[in-house]
């Protein structure tokens, strides 16, 4: 019986695998150790799944957001013994969820279009290299983030045709300086502004828009993929919500620089499911 979590910044969703079925499915908070210690993440579990410590996984593979690192790991894995009362437990990050549940055992770029972006060469066991993704001031190029900053600017600034312009204050009725404050003031303006993608998904077939998607996956093309020596010899897979979303653009995207496609997917836990079948 094997564990598997996959935890972004605000959820947790948790399978329960037996005899390669899922018996049992549930999500909790999402876990971060650069901002929780190892009590914290006990007492959020327990309080959110007091029935958790009926389950009792021969091994557990935990991946998340602030995993990348051994000390941050082993401050999630000090919290899963103490719930689970086992020492089989593999902790890694988000990113090589997105590996694994991509490229499976093969060699590959692995990619990640959510909130935020962020990319790697994994040989088909594990991650050989990575650009770092820089973050949301400096990086984070193709990500929901920037496709809606670049959004927001567009329209404060008002570069885009009236009609849109209008039809975005129609949809959201915030005005110039709230929306100055949520960025400038208030705290995560990353998930602030990514959230304005769905305007830009529901006006998809406007060309302005199609174009400010397009643009932005190209930029994180050059500046990432591009990087990996093994870019034009590997599949490109990428899994997050943006990469779904805008898939046509994405494909469009990577037919341009003539990249061979692989896996686009919504998010990795369906197919972390199968390598982990694979691997038991």
């Amino acid at each position: 019986m094997i564990l598997i979590a996959d935890s972004g910044s605000t959820k947790t969703e948790w399978n329960l695998m037996t005899n390669e079925k899922i018996v049992k499915s549930f999500f909790t908070s999402g876990i971060n150790p650069f901002y929780q210690d190892s009590d914290a993440i006990y007492q959020s579990i327990q309080k959110e799944y007091p029935d958790i410590q009926t389950i009792t996984p021969e091994y557990i593979y935990f991946y998340g957001a602030g995993c990348a690192n051994e000390e941050k790991q082993q401050v999630v894995k000090t919290a899963l013994e103490k719930i689970f009362n086992t020492s089989k437990i593999e902790i890694g990050s988000d990113l090589l969820a997105a590996a694994r549940s991509l490229c499976q055992t093969e060699s590959g770029i692995a990619c990640i279009l959510g909130t935020g972006s962020n990319s790697c060469y994994y040989n088909g066991q594990s991650i050989e290299s990575n650009v770092s993704p820089l973050g949301f001031i400096l990086g984070d190029e193709g990500s929901g983030a920037i496709l809606g900053k670049k959004l927001i600017s567009d329209i404060l600034k008002k570069q885009l045709p009236e009609p849109i312009i209008k039809r975005f204050y129609e949809t959201y009725p915030v005005t110039p300086t709230e929306i100055l404050d949520r960025v400038y003031k208030q705290p995560f303006p990353n998930r602030y502004l990514a959230q304005y993608t769905k305007f830009i998904s529901g006006n998809i077939q406007e060309k302005e828009l199609e174009k400010l998607v397009s643009d932005g996956f190209k930029e994180f093309i050059i500046r990432n993929i591009l990087q990996y020596p093994q870019a034009s010899k590997v599949k490109i897979h990428v899994t997050g919500s943006i990469a779904f979303h805008f898939k046509d653009q994405l494909i469009d995207s990577l037919n341009y620089f003539n990249l061979q496609i692989g896996r686009i997917s919504q998010a990795p836990m369906e197919n972390l499911i199968e390598y982990h079948k694979e691997q038991h």
